[in-house]
């Protein structure tokens, strides 16, 4: 065979070739195998399997679609039977098989991670990317092992627990973004060890505390973001030595102090974002000197002075957006301001000019000016809409509230084509017109007249324009909607993006216009504190599959609540109206709701129990209708308010009553952070806002937090005990028992309600001593215990001693220290009462005493008279007279 294939002929090395092809790959002419070749190793293909295992497929992030990130249900493809190297989201290495990158972000993957983690098996993982999901709990110690990952994301879940030293471990990392998530203590020194970072994200956590020294070894760092955070401290000299910085953002911090005057070592700087914090002084003039800066966001902190631009070099500055509006400054804005030829955005809110007159020619050059804030200038000078558009002709964004605005009509005045404003803020201008120039405005979105003095109707053509999505024409004196000319009306044009209208606080009048039905895309409606009459219109159906925010209170609407046409409501507030009939079972279906306001109505309905399935439901008010009955036991998960008080509920609460009221039990995440944002829809277009009663009086909240927790239960039937249960609300704020028939003892419990800051229980019938340990809720302002059958030590704490005596009168015989300092004189008619009784008491004692006392004493007398013995006779005798002294004593 040797010598065949060593031979010239091509006859013989042609059939050499062969012998070994067959020889060689004589598995290709066998028979087909019955397993196929995986790239994958088998190992890793377990792992991944295990790890799918270890979490829920839930909903989506919400995050993904404001990212425009496609969710995708990524680990159904993932089967046993596969090459884990073709799964979606899987990236294999083409020689070994190792699994080198897993990106599962937004996957609608939810849970814990397990302590034993199997991504520890895929030790060769290069890039980690999970986020957008809704994992939970402390990262799992095991991605600590992954020494060869130089990409980890694992952005925007819920990650809570302190941000683990041994990540510090992973030292080839370039990107690390931990950002959207609960991480709370501070930045661990160790991350100093990653000096291949090149970027580096903590945004939108709850970090404390400085950034760490060990920064400065992250000298490869170009992009640093710890915005939304609670750092505090001075600015962080250390980033100074990170001169390859580009994008820095610690906005909405607390840091304070002054911004160092040697920022400009930072000579690459691009972004500098700063906004929200305590800065102090003036912003350094050399920062604007910076050739590479093309965004500057200083908005919200407290500087101060004069403000001042420094040498701006003669060619053309690169700087695009400035935003420092909402500060301290005094004085004029510098007119070389209009060196900054490419700015495209500006903000100079509450900028305090301390009532100069402004020249805003000198916007003029400002040729790219897209955006301009002027909001609260504090100047004399009237502003004429028409002159400022006339300086910027791509201006697309203007905030002129607070300031004097002129809206005349300019005939003179001439906008090309292309100038379209997209939003426009004319909120406190003082305008008493509406502005006619809007007409031809068929590109904005937003507009805001609210807080101005316009009367009469709004004008037809407003709800013509094809692209408006916000209207708020709130505090203004409006009497109505001026109807279309048009025979077809405004339902022919159905208006697809009007998405948010806010009309609160005129004097509109009669129904609710018909034309609203036709605003299909409507999310947010508000016509409350209006003139309002009528029943609520049954078109207003059209708008049930959008409408999450519905806001009618403080009208004169009568009727019933109709029954189906609110399916996708988040907030319904129909307070203080002449509504009638009872609550429309369907609720129960709207999962999205989180607040339902019937307040004032003339509701006549048993307790709302089944409510207790809405998952989402955080505040419940019923107050002041003609509910009755007994108040069933229910879950509510997520309720953080509810006031039922004055109606008619009567009968007992059983003492585990507030078992499953596990939100009021614990406001925190996993590891206690509160959520203290504002309740209201997540674009920050509205906000949700009631009255309640607290310490004694009405309390209105414009905007409600969602920490804010309450209880108002009062003035109905209820009896017997109040429910030990109720000490399992440690987050409770306001409690309002008070106007029923509770009797028993106030339980001990209610010494767990540390976050308590107002307790009422007078006017019932409770007996019983006021339990000590009460004395150490140090947030308990306002008290009130007046009116039952209270006896025993007051506490002593140094809230009970602060509390007026009104707040224990009449009650049975209350005594202590907090008493005696200034209700020493003051006695409630039931303890005076029983002084008197006690002192007539004693009297009659004394006096039934008294009487057989004299009888037996003259029987004893005349006893005595009559016999008459010797010894008795001699008044001087030593035996009669230790005899008298007997007699006496």
């Amino acid at each position: 065979m040797k010598g065949l294939c060593n031979s010239t002929s091509i006859i013989p090395i042609t059939l050499c070739f062969i012998f070994l092809f067959i020889y060689h790959f004589e598995d290709v002419f066998a028979a087909p195998p019955t397993t196929r070749h995986f790239l994958c190793r088998p190992e890793q293909r377990d792992a991944l399997l295990q790890f799918k295992n270890e979490f829920e497929i839930g909903e989506p992030n919400p995050i993904c679609m404001v990212y425009r990130i496609e969710p995708h249900r990524k680990t159904e493809s993932w089967a046993n039977n596969s090459d884990c190297c073709s799964w979606t989201g899987i990236t294999c290495n083409a020689k070994s098989g190792e699994v080198v990158e897993l990106d599962l972000r937004c996957s609608f993957l939810h849970g814990r991670f397990h302590s034993n983690s199997s991504l520890q098996n895929l030790s060769n993982l290069i890039a980690l990317r999970l986020s957008g999901n809704n994992f939970s709990g402390r990262i799992p110690s095991s991605i600590g092992n992954l020494f060869h990952l130089t990409s980890l994301d694992l952005s925007y879940n819920q990650f809570s627990g302190q941000i683990p030293s041994w990540i510090g471990n992973l030292t080839q990392l370039t990107y690390l973004d931990l950002e959207g998530n609960q991480f709370s203590g501070q930045i661990p020194d160790s991350i100093g060890n990653l000096s291949h970072l090149t970027s580096l994200d903590f945004w939108g956590n709850n970090l404390v505390g400085e950034i760490p020294s060990s920064f400065g070894n992250l000298n490869q760092l170009t992009s640093l973001d710890v915005g939304i955070n609670m750092l505090s401290g001075s600015f962080p000299i250390v980033l100074l030595n990170l001169t390859g910085l580009s994008d820095l953002d610690i906005s909405n911090n607390q840091f304070s102090g002054a911004l160092p005057p040697n920022i400009t070592s930072l000579s690459n700087l691009r972004n500098f974002v700063a906004n929200g914090n305590a800065f102090t002084g003036t912003i350094p003039s050399s920062l604007f000197t910076i050739p590479s800066l093309t965004y500057i966001y200083l908005r919200g902190n407290q500087f101060n002075g004069t403000l001042e631009f420094g040498n701006i070099s003669s060619s053309p500055s690169n700087l695009e957006e400035l935003h420092i509006g909402h500060n301290n400054f005094k004085g004029p804005i510098p007119r070389s301001i209009s060196r900054f030829v490419n700015l495209s955005s500006l903000g100079l809110s509450h900028f305090d000019t301390q009532g100069r007159p402004i020249d805003f020619s000198i916007f003029s050059p400002l040729k790219s000016l897209e955006v301009l804030y002027l909001s609260y200038l504090n100047t004399t000078t009237t502003i004429d809409l028409n002159d400022i558009l006339s300086y910027s002709k791509s201006l697309s964004y203007l905030d002129l509230s607070g300031n004097h605005v002129s809206t005349t009509n300019k005939s003179s005045v001439s906008y090309p084509p292309s100038q379209e404003i997209f939003s426009l803020s004319l909120s406190s201008c003082g305008i008493i017109e509406f502005p006619e120039l809007l007409r031809t405005q068929h590109g904005m979105t937003q507009l805001d007249i609210s807080n101005n003095k316009i009367e009469g109707q709004v004008p037809a053509w407003l709800w013509l324009l094809p692209k408006l999505e916000y209207v708020n024409l709130s505090n203004n004196t409006f009497i109505g909607f001026q109807r279309s000319k048009k025979k077809q009306g405004l339902s022919s044009f159905r208006k697809p993006s009007m998405r948010h209208l806010l009309g609160s606080n005129n004097k509109f009048k009669g129904k609710i216009p018909s034309f609203i039905c036709d605003l299909q895309s409507l999310n947010t409606l508000d016509l409350s504190e209006n003139n309002l009459n009528g029943s609520i219109p049954l078109c207003m159906g059209n708008l049930k599959s959008n409408l999450s925010d519905l806001n009618l209170r403080q009208n004169n609407l009568s009727g019933g609540l109709p029954e189906q046409i609110f399916e996708s409501l988040r907030s319904l507030d129909i307070g203080h109206n002449q509504l009638v009939g009872k609550l429309p079972r369907s609720l129960n279906r709207f999962s999205t709701l989180e607040v339902l306001n019937v307040e004032s109505n003339r509701i006549n309905d048993t307790f709302p129990f089944w409510l207790g399935s809405l998952q989402k439901l955080q505040v419940l008010v019923l107050r002041s209708n003609a509910f009755h009955g007994p108040i069933h036991q229910a879950s509510f998960p997520q309720l953080r308010i509810i006031d039922i008080s004055h109606n008619h509920f009567a009968g007992t609460l059983p003492s585990e009553y507030f078992v499953r009221w596990s939100a009021m039990s614990s406001l925190g995440t996993d590891e206690g952070r509160s959520n203290d944002n504002y309740m209201g829809d997540k674009l920050g277009y509205y906000h949700d806002s009631m009255v309640l009663m607290n310490k004694g009086v009405e309390l209105e909240l414009v905007r409600i937090l969602q920490i804010y927790t309450t209880i108002d239960f009062s003035g109905n039937k209820f009896e017997g005990k109040i429910p030990k249960s109720i000490g399992l609300l440690k987050e409770l704020h306001v409690l309002n028992l008070s106007n029923n028939a509770f009797t028993g003892r106030i339980p001990s419990s209610m010494a767990n309600l540390t976050a308590l800051e107002s307790l009422d229980v007078s006017q019932n019938k409770l007996s019983g001593e006021i339990p000590q340990e009460l004395g150490k809720l140090s947030f308990l302002a306002y008290m009130n215990f007046s009116h039952n059958q209270l006896v025993g030590l007051v506490p002593g704490g140094n809230q009970f001693r602060t509390q007026p005596c009104s707040s224990f009168e009449d009650n049975l015989a209350l005594f202590g220290p907090s008493l005696y300092n200034d209700c020493i004189d003051i006695r409630t008619p039931t303890l005076e009462q029983n002084e008197e009784d006690a002192e007539v008491i004693s009297w009659i004692a004394a006096g039934i005493g008294f009487i057989p006392g004299i009888v037996y004493g003259l029987t004893i007398s005349y006893i005595l008279d009559s016999y008459k013995p010797q010894w008795f006779m001699n008044p001087f005798g030593r035996n009669n007279r230790r005899r008298r002294s007997t007699i006496a004593h």
